[in-house]
């Protein structure tokens, strides 16, 4: 048996998966859920999976840093990362952290549990088309390497966040941190990017395809 811990601040998402697994799987059990990083995290003191299925946009904590908890105090621990977003968004940035496979919602049903297996099973990354033409595109030696790519991944957060048009107090709220600290994070994504407006983040966001 397969035990999966699912981490999602949407019930009617955790509802959706315990779905797929119970309606096509005998040998793959949910056998705890969460809400946000805190109740995730004491929850991997209390069960053993064999993995966590977790959503990126969880609220406080984004799903990489908690992601970046998992691996310090589980290591061998496999997470499988969900997210509404495209995989060129952050599949990359999630494998990079120590992600085992990044998923998109829109893939749950056709392959979430061939995820899981090949993850857990088969001890293999789950690595879609789409995220294997970017690894190749990473090794060409001759790709020039995007201005994003030199964000930290909150930086990269709220960049994205800026781009498809939240406020300060807007992200300071979702991201549970000060609208001082999103002040700060917008100067040095400025200063990475040589970006001067919010105007010019948007314009470079919708540009590289970084929001709808």
């Amino acid at each position: 048996m397969i035990n999966v811990v699912i981490a999602d601040d949407h019930p009617l998402v955790r509802e959706g998966l315990k779905k797929v697994v119970d309606q096509t799987t005998i040998d793959i059990k949910v056998i705890g859920e969460a809400s946000d990083a805190g109740e995730l995290l004491e929850l991997l003191r209390e069960k053993d999976p064999d993995i966590v299925i977790l959503d990126i946009a969880m609220p406080g904590k984004s799903g990489l840093d908690v992601l970046k908890d998992i691996k310090e105090y589980h290591p061998g621990l496999p997470v499988l990362i969900l997210s509404m977003h495209p995989e060129d968004r952050f599949a990359i940035r999630s494998l990079k952290a120590g992600a085992s496979g990044y998923l998109t919602k829109s893939s749950i049903s056709e392959q979430m549990v061939s995820a899981i297996r090949k993850i857990v099973v088969e001890k293999k990354r789950f690595i879609s088309p789409a995220v294997a033409e970017q690894l190749a595109d990473r090794v060409d030696v001759n790709s020039n390497k995007p201005l994003h790519e030199e964000l930290s991944d909150r930086e990269y957060q709220i960049m994205c966040m800026i781009g498809s048009g939240k406020k300060v107090n807007e992200i300071a709220e979702e991201l549970s941190i000060s609208k001082q600290t999103v002040h700060t994070y917008r100067s040095r994504i400025k200063d990475k990017m040589k970006l001067k407006s919010n105007v010019e983040i948007t314009r470079y966001a919708l540009k590289h395809s970084l929001i709808d």
